[in-house]
């Protein structure tokens, strides 16, 4: 009977190993490029009304799914975004969509909220702000930086020429229309099949997780030909 049991044991931690990788791709975020389970088009994106840098008639767009609270954007944010613009924004060749894909609690919600304040009333200090926030970012979630008053705090030192009086008021008074933005564009990001962050998608490519940035530049390339 013994030999029979090493064959079946393997059988078994086999299909756990199977389980486990199934349902261990949820919408958190990611640390490794995924690939898309339906096809993509940037052309299909929805970006009015949404935060951007770049051209707003640059002949290709490049659209971020993000959470403020996710170590996987902020690197991105840091690593990449400064790259792109040099490479790709400051020549014209592409614009910068931020999404919304806020899942890692309510910090993470209100700075979205916050972020669509901003971007109504100071479009041209929005990408400024962006890097402050990401640049405090600590603990994943509700745990260390993140919530109003803090981000208060960073936008006051970090970007002077925002009103966080005004934002914080005008967050209030649009918080249902906020909302709504913010929820249909992360319902856009998971219709292409987003399901992490931080997510891009260029041309007809998906790429999720923290791609390096030649494969972005690629991307970039092919949807620019």
């Amino acid at each position: 009977m013994e030999k029979y049991l090493t064959p079946i044991a393997v059988l078994v931690g086999a299909g756990i190993i199977v389980l486990a990788f199934m349902f261990g791709q949820g919408g958190g975020d990611t640390g490794a490029g995924a690939k898309p389970a339906v096809a993509v088009d940037a052309k299909d994106i929805k970006t009015e009304g949404e935060p951007f840098i770049g051209s707003p008639t640059a002949p290709a767009t490049l659209a971020i799914w993000f959470d403020y609270q996710c170590p996987f954007c902020k690197q991105f944010e840091q690593t990449i975004t400064p790259q792109l613009i040099e490479d790709y924004v400051k020549p014209g060749k592409i614009k910068i969509v931020f999404k919304d894909f806020q899942f890692l609690g309510e910090d993470s919600v209100t700075a979205s909220l916050f972020a669509r304040a901003v971007w109504e009333l100071y479009p041209d200090s929005f990408h400024d702000w962006l890097q402050a926030v990401m640049g405090a970012q600590d603990e994943e979630g509700d745990r260390g930086f993140g919530d109003l008053d803090s981000i208060v705090v960073v936008t006051k030192d970090k970007v002077p020429a925002i009103d966080t009086t005004k934002v914080t008021a005008l967050m209030d008074s649009k918080k249902a229309v906020f909302t709504e933005q913010m929820n249909a564009s992360r319902a856009e990001g998971s219709s292409f099949g987003i399901n992490g962050t931080p997510s891009v998608i260029v041309g007809n490519k998906l790429l999720s997780g923290a791609v390096p940035y030649a494969t972005i530049a690629q991307a970039i390339d092919e949807a620019l030909k």
